[in-house]
C-alpha cells in the first residue's frame, strides 16, 4: 500500500500542497492560477499547522490499517479500498451524521463548509495514479510516497 510521508522539518508552510489539492479537487477544470481562493467549495483535503515553535506541521489522512471513520460509518460511505488499501469516500451513501469526524483520531476528516452534508477527507487523488497533487506540488519536497508493508498484507 502507498502512502504520505511527511518531513515535517522541511515544511515552510508555503501551503502548496493545499493549493494543489483544492485545484485536483474542484468541480470546474483549471489550473492553481485561475483557482478562486475565496470560494468556500475550494477545499484542502489536509491542514498545515503551526507547531507553536516556529515550525508547521502537515496533517493528511493517514489511511489506517484499522481506520476507526469507516468503522464509525453507518452508511458505508467511507470504506476501505482492498486493492489500493486506501480510505474512500462515497458521498452519495453518506447520511451526513459525522461521525467519521468525531472517530477520526487524527482530526483529518471535516464536513465541507458549503451544504454541510459531506465531508473532505484524502482520496490520495485516486483520479491520478503516480502520486498526490498534495506531494507533486511540495517545493520543498517534505512530502513524499512510499510502499509499505501493512499488518493485514502481511497476514
Amino acid at each position: 500500500m502507498r502512502r504520505i510521508f511527511i518531513e515535517k522539518e522541511k515544511c515552510d508552510g508555503c501551503k502548496n500542497c493545499s493549493i494543489a489539492c483544492m485545484a485536483a479537487h474542484r468541480e470546474v477544470p483549471g489550473t492553481v492560477y485561475d483557482l478562486d481562493m475565496r470560494d468556500p467549495q475550494n477545499e484542502a483535503r489536509h491542514s498545515i499547522k503551526s507547531d507553536g515553535r516556529g515550525g508547521y506541521v502537515p496533517l493528511f489522512c493517514r489511511h489506517c490499517a484499522v481506520p476507526e471513520c469507516a468503522t464509525a460509518c453507518m452508511s458505508g460511505a467511507l470504506f476501505k479500498d482492498p486493492r489500493t488499501g486506501h480510505v474512500q469516500y462515497d458521498g452519495d451513501r453518506c447520511g451526513a451524521c459525522f461521525m467519521c469526524v468525531m472517530s477520526c483520531p487524527y482530526g483529518n476528516i471535516k464536513p465541507d463548509r458549503v451544504s454541510h452534508k459531506r465531508i473532505i477527507k484524502c482520496d490520495f487523488c485516486i483520479d491520478d495514479q503516480e502520486e498526490p497533487n498534495c506531494v507533486k506540488n511540495c517545493p520543498k519536497k517534505a512530502l513524499h510516497v512510499e510502499e509499505v508493508l501493512t499488518v493485514e498484507a502481511a497476514v
